[in-house]
């Protein structure tokens, strides 16, 4: 190894390597492993957020990638063992989800590898939690490592890549390879036999549906999606992970398919005879294991050729880009002189039918609630979006209240929303309203979580105050696993509440004053407004503490009863 001080470490290389690749941000926790890398961020024009447990920083850079738009990417920084496990959980999340981000790794020396050195975990541990896991085994070759690993990253599908790096390499002086020239590769194109026969079905369509996924954000083909719909006069009802990519303002929004999806929302699908699903696998959570009915002819445009026909049967599967297709699709339509809809028209009627039922639903769950009952969900929410600009970032944690985010927050765009797939991990709202804070600077980025979900993240709390980053979180405190305890009583035999904290109730505003936070606790709609509106004029992050009614509906009960 090079003894030449002139010469940059190989951590100061690596960071140089990102920054060239636009990466700026990273999160993570030092440690001594780190440092290397700490002291290169810090004499650079790089953010390095220091976290307080390795579980929030891989959220953090999946919420940043999830709002900050089209490249928008960041990195992690952990130490051996059990900081690099602990950072698991998000890098599942974000592989599940395609979201890009470069985890850095360092790794235990090579010649203590083997030796139960402190903190060892065998590389290969991770090879199953992320797109791609790589590591250095030559000093020499890091930066080159790391390159590919920002082009794997981003090359769709899109997904998190390790980068291990053992802590003797990164403060040693050696000159590194200078790595290929290669971008990314182009998403796949579709076959244009494919393209002719989409277009000939959906032209024939006389109830024609649209089924938009998570991979039309990832593909950044929002635009694309608004108008095919309406060429075709088609609802689009979006997937749990394609929440907001078509503004849930428009009149052909029918709205989200998830857990809570109504029962019309479930009959305007079964009764479409052609359904064009794009950017989606169909997962069994949006599907509830494939038993919500398809239309009777389905065209599936997906990345991944297995998941053609996996849940339903497929008459046209199209392995191909969310974007690249529907814009072929776009320009054929148009060709063929394809035109829009009056506004009266039977698409926007059906989407608006199936709004209304919504509506009406959502109106009978507040109606429902016992006269001096703490609020339920659906109240607050209600409150939160009428205080919120359109423009504004909202991070919605996992959770019981997450269905009804889902089913009754109106999204307004495709970096508007955030909110984790089928991994659907309790503790994300937060760490993700910090990451889309820092890719979104001159939003405004609320976190909505549950207590079940902050206390999970609670740590991250002082990371706002800390980092004196402007995000407002909105805490549902019910004191309770209430989706766990509902399912306990209704079919276990347990009492109601049988997971509840009830006499040893949490004070969340508390918690975040001793940690450096604003916070205010209130029971009501028109306090709820107040609290969110002072939040909202302070430089600094704030909490509003609402509590909230442990023995609500849930949204997948309530929204498919009979009315």
């Amino acid at each position: 190894m090079s003894t030449d001080t002139t010469q940059p470490t190989v951590g100061e290389a690596v960071v140089d390597c990102l920054l060239d690749h636009g990466i700026d941000t990273a999160f993570g926790i030092p440690g001594k492993q780190t440092l290397p890398f700490n002291r290169a961020f810090a004499d650079r024009d790089a953010r390095f957020v220091v976290a307080r447990h390795e579980t929030a920083v891989t959220h953090q850079a999946w919420g940043y990638a999830e709002t900050g738009g089209s490249g928008a990417m960041a990195a992690t920084v952990v130490v051996p063992g059990p900081g690099d496990m602990n950072a698991t959980n998000g890098l599942k999340n974000a592989t599940n989800d395609c979201v890009p981000l470069i985890h850095l790794a360092v790794e235990t020396e090579a010649d203590v590898r083997g030796g139960d050195g402190i903190h060892e975990t065998p590389p290969e541990t991770y090879d199953t939690v992320v797109k791609a896991n790589v590591l250095v085994e030559s000093p020499a070759g890091a930066v080159s490592a790391v390159t590919e690993a920002v082009r794997t990253a981003r090359e769709h599908p899109q997904g998190p890549v390790r980068v291990g790096i053992p802590k003797d390499v990164l403060a040693s002086r050696t000159p590194q390879a200078t790595p290929p020239v290669r971008e990314p590769a182009a998403p796949p194109a579709p076959e244009p036999g494919a393209v002719d026969r989409a277009c000939a079905v959906l032209r024939e369509a006389t109830a024609p549906v649209v089924v938009a996924g998570g991979g039309v954000r990832r593909s950044g083909s929002t635009s694309r999606l608004r108008t095919v719909a309406e060429r075709l006069d088609a609802p689009v009802v979006t997937t749990y992970k394609g929440k907001g990519v078509l503004p849930e303002t428009h009149p052909l929004s029918a709205g989200v398919l998830c857990g809570g999806a109504s029962t019309e929302l479930r009959a305007l699908l079964a009764e479409a005879d052609v359904g064009l699903v794009v950017g989606s696998d169909l997962d069994a959570v949006a599907t509830a294991k494939w038993s919500v009915s398809m239309p009777e002819t389905l065209v599936h445009v997906t990345l991944d050729g297995d998941d053609v026909g996996f849940g339903y049967e497929t008459d046209l599967g199209v392995v191909a880009d969310a974007d690249r297709f529907l814009t072929a699709v776009d320009e054929r339509l148009a060709a063929d002189d394809a035109t829009g809809s009056e506004s009266t028209s039977p698409g926007e009627a059906r989407a608006e039918a199936v709004r209304e039922a919504d509506r009406d639903r959502l109106s009978a769950v507040a109606a429902d609630r016992d006269q001096g009952a703490p609020l339920r969900s659906v109240e607050v929410l209600e409150t939160v979006r009428e205080v919120l600009p359109s423009e504004a970032v909202v991070s919605a944690d996992a959770g019981g209240f997450r269905l009804w985010t889902l089913v009754s927050f109106p999204a307004a765009g495709p970096t508007a929303y955030v909110n984790p797939g089928s991994w659907a991990t309790m503790g994300t709202g937060l760490p993700a309203a910090i990451g889309a804070k820092l890719a979104t600077p001159d939003r405004e980025v609320v976190a909505l979580t549950g207590d079940g979900g902050l206390m999970m993240c609670i740590h991250e709390l002082h990371t706002l105050a800390a980092e004196a980053i402007d995000v407002t979180v909105v805490a549902l405190n019910n004191d309770d696993y209430a989706i766990i305890s509902e399912e306990a009583a209704r079919s276990y035999d347990f009492p109601d509440q049988a997971y509840g904290w009830g006499e040893t109730a949490l004070d969340l505003a508390s918690i975040a004053e001793g940690m450096g936070v604003h916070a205010e606790r209130v029971t009501t709609q028109a306090s709820l407004a107040e609290a969110m509106e002072s939040a909202r004029s302070r430089d600094g992050p704030s909490l509003v503490e609402v509590r909230t009614d442990p023995g609500e509906p849930q949204a997948s009960e309530w929204m498919t009863r009979e009315r």
